[in-house]
C-alpha cells in the first residue's frame, strides 16, 4: 500500500523524518551531545539548540536532504518510487514538477549513501556473470561516440563498455548478491567467493573458463553445468536462480536508458536494497528507505 499519508506534506514528512533519525534517542548531530532543547523552528521542521557546543541543528542537518532544494515529501517520494516500483527519474521529474538536474543529483546521492553489501557465504553457492551495457552517459568524451558500440552480443569488458555483473546466490541464507566488476577473471571470482563460513565451499557455475582453478583448489567443491553441450540441470547443479536474478538486473537499468561505468555499483546497491523493501509494507518499506538514507 502506497504511504500516501506520509507523504501528502513535507510538515508529515518532516514527522517522520524526526521518529526515524531519533528513534533512540535525540543527540546533535555536531558534538552527538544528547544535551539539547527547543530552539524556534525552522520552516517545517523543529529546530534545536545544542547547550554543549551551542549549535543549532534540525532533523535535516548534516544528511543528504540537507540544503535540498527540493522539499522533503517529494524526496521521499522519488526514492520510495524508485525502488518500489523502478520509476525512471525523468518520469519522477514530470510526476514532480521540479528541477531534472536537482532531482537526478538528489537520487544519485542517495544511492552513493548504500553500502556495499557484506558477502558473508553459507553455502552451497550459485555464481554465473551477467554483461550490462554502462558506458560514458553524462560524461565529457575525448572522442566520437563509436557506431552501435554498445550493441556487440557475447562477452563484453569495461573497456568495452559492458562491463561485467556478477551474481552470487548463496542457498544456505537464500541471500543474493549483485556485485560489479571490472573484469570477469579468476581474482575476481575468489575474491567474491573469499568471505565464507566453511572451509570446503560447494559451488555451481556455468563452464565459463574463469571459474575452472575451482576445480583443483581443495577449498572449493565446483560442480558445473556446460550450457555449450545443452546441460543446464543436473540435479542440484544449476545457475538457473543466478540467471533469473540476472534478469531482474537488466530489467532494474532499463528504464534509465543506459547507466554511466562510474555510476553503476550505486544503481546496483539500489537495485539490492530494491529486493528487500519490496516485500514489505508501505510504511515499512519507506521506513526502512529512510534508515538506509540516514
Amino acid at each position: 500500500m502506497f504511504p500516501v499519508e506520509l507523504l501528502n506534506s513535507e510538515a508529515n514528512a518532516a514527522n517522520l523524518l524526526e521518529q526515524v533519525r531519533w528513534r533512540d534517542s535525540l543527540y546533535c548531530p555536531h558534538c552527538r551531545s544528547e544535551s539539547v532543547i527547543k530552539h524556534d523552528s525552522y520552516r517545517q521542521y523543529q529546530r534545536y539548540l545544542c547547550t554543549d557546543c551551542d549549535r543549532t541543528f534540525n532533523p535535516k542537518t548534516a544528511t543528504i536532504f540537507a540544503h535540498a532544494k527540493i522539499g522533503l515529501d517529494k524526496l521521499l517520494f522519488a526514492f520510495y518510487t524508485l525502488l518500489r516500483f523502478n520509476t525512471s527519474i525523468r518520469q519522477l521529474d514530470a510526476e514532480l514538477d521540479v528541477s531534472y538536474r536537482s532531482l537526478r543529483r538528489r537520487v544519485e546521492q542517495f544511492a552513493r549513501t548504500l553500502d556495499a553489501p557484506a558477502i558473508d557465504l553459507v553455502g552451497p553457492v550459485e555464481i554465473d556473470e551477467v554483461y550490462v551495457t554502462a558506458g560514458l552517459k553524462g560524461c565529457e568524451r575525448d572522442q566520437e561516440s563509436r557506431s552501435r558500440g554498445l550493441s556487440k552480443r557475447g562477452r563484453g569488458s569495461y573497456a568495452e563498455d559492458k562491463p561485467s555483473v556478477f551474481t552470487l546466490v548463496d542457498r544456505g541464507t537464500d541471500q543474493r548478491y549483485v556485485v560489479p566488476a571490472k573484469s570477469a577473471d579468476e581474482s575476481t571470482v575468489r575474491l567474491l567467493l573469499g568471505d565464507r563460513e566453511e572451509e570446503s565451499l560447494t559451488v555451481y557455475t556455468d563452464g565459463f573458463r574463469a571459474y575452472d582453478p575451482l576445480e583443483d583448489d581443495e577449498n572449493f567443491q565446483r560442480e558445473a553445468v556446460i550450457h555449450g553441450e545443452g546441460e543446464y540441470v543436473d540435479e542440484d547443479a544449476h545457475v538457473n536462480t543466478c540467471e533469473s536474478h540476472a534478469s531482474l538486473t537488466r530489467r532494474w537499468l532499463s528504464p534509465h536508458r543506459g547507466v554511466s561505468k562510474d555510476k553503476l555499483t550505486p544503481y546496483l546497491r539500489a537495485f539490492q536494497l530494491r529486493r528487500e523493501v519490496s516485500r514489505k509494507p508501505g510504511k515499512e518499506a519507506l521506513k526502512t528507505i529512510l534508515e538506509t538514507a540516514l
